[in-house]
């Protein structure tokens, strides 16, 4: 394909994030917004208006039409969807998490690598400027912490907190570590029924690091946030406000002076130490990370592999990473035991049952 020509792009699925997908696309010089995919005909023909482009309720109509497209359907679809694509030659975006389970996942990143073309799974927390700013500031982590936290969206109901929320937080500690855990523990709930919505998990990889992650999608807030310690100090990202906190050796620290030994040896009042905690001791710099639309800077790099053939910056074996140390999160809720009992209550719907049982009981 020639510099000067446009990548000729569709958007499978424009519901609540798949129509901003088509939008940026549709904003990009160097690319033709053919069509969008969607099945539901009111909600794809005001997308394909709005991006001047076609609708078609039928994706596989796309094949053979187009050079890329970006596939944002449930996730029980992913595999039959990016199938179809990536079997004639078609490079692919597909939403996180990469597939439903690690099997349907091996399969579309096998297909990729038999056809040679690229597959990006939409982890884009990985374009978050905080992030960007926390993975410059932090190498070879020993303790990572994830919260992630949000109200119920009645979005993403054929998959669990897991899959859903979690999976941003596996794949960013699988970044900065730069291994697989051995070991994961991990207990969750269903609170509205169908799924686990809060999850608290615990992964040690063999390099030392522990990384404790917490996903709750029926709290009455939002809040995305990570936490790094390394032996360079910590470092502190709100996600969604993308303000950085980070705290390092100070230069009386750099020259082995500690606040306890001058303490204890009388040569320095605790008063006098105080307000140099964080100062001289404890070097501290704040900042508010780059305003970069994240959603722009996925599907930018997403194109720029497409033309280049370059590997994708969250490829499918990243993808199918992070989608294996999810079942094995899952695994470790299913087997939770409730009451510290081998016959006691087991698994994420342990409370709901036991509700149900009660009430029951009392009818």
């Amino acid at each position: 394909m020639a510099p000067s020509e446009k990548l000729k792009l569709a958007v499978v699925g424009v519901g609540a994030l798949g129509r901003h997908h088509a939008r940026i696309l549709a904003e990009m010089p160097d690319v033709e917004l053919t069509a969008v995919a969607e099945s539901n005909r009111t909600q794809g023909e005001a997308v394909a208006a709005s991006c001047h482009c076609e609708w078609t309720h039928d994706y596989r109509t796309l094949l053979g039409q187009i050079d890329a497209v970006s596939i944002v359907v449930p996730t029980c679809l992913h595999r039959t969807i990016a199938e179809d694509f990536l079997c004639r030659g078609i490079p692919v975006l597909v939403e996180k998490p990469l597939s439903n389970n690690v099997v349907d996942g091996e399969t579309l990143v096998r297909l990729a690598k038999e056809h040679k073309v690229p597959l990006q799974v939409g982890h884009i927390e990985r374009f978050n400027p905080a992030f960007e700013a926390v993975r410059e500031r932090v190498s070879a982590p020993k303790y990572i912490q994830n919260e992630r936290i949000s109200p119920y969206a009645f979005r993403s109901m054929d998959i669990g907190v897991v899959h859903d929320l979690m999976i941003h937080d596996i794949e960013l500690v699988l970044t900065l570590t730069g291994e697989m855990p051995t070991r994961v523990e991990a207990f969750g709930v269903s609170v509205v029924g169908g799924h686990e919505d809060v999850v608290q998990a615990r992964l040690s990889f063999p390099g030392g690091c522990i990384a404790d992650l917490t996903a709750n999608r029926v709290a009455p807030t939002a809040r995305r946030s990570i936490q790094c310690w390394s032996e360079s100090g910590q470092v502190f990202a709100d996600l969604h406000q993308r303000t950085v906190t980070s705290y390092g050796i100070g230069p009386r620290l750099s020259r082995g002076e500690l606040p306890y030994d001058l303490v204890m040896e009388k040569m320095a009042a605790v008063d006098d130490l105080k307000p140099e905690i964080f100062g001289r001791f404890i070097k501290t710099e704040n900042f508010l990370a780059a305003a970069d639309d994240a959603l722009t800077a996925e599907l930018r790099a997403f194109v720029d592999c497409v033309r280049s053939g370059q590997r994708p910056v969250v490829s499918g074996e990243q993808g199918l990473a992070a989608l294996r140390v999810a079942e094995q999160v899952l695994q470790s809720v299913a087997v939770h035991q409730w009451d510290g009992t081998i016959d006691g209550r087991v698994g994420s719907q342990a409370l709901i049952e036991s509700s149900k049982s009660e009430h029951r009981r009392c009818a």
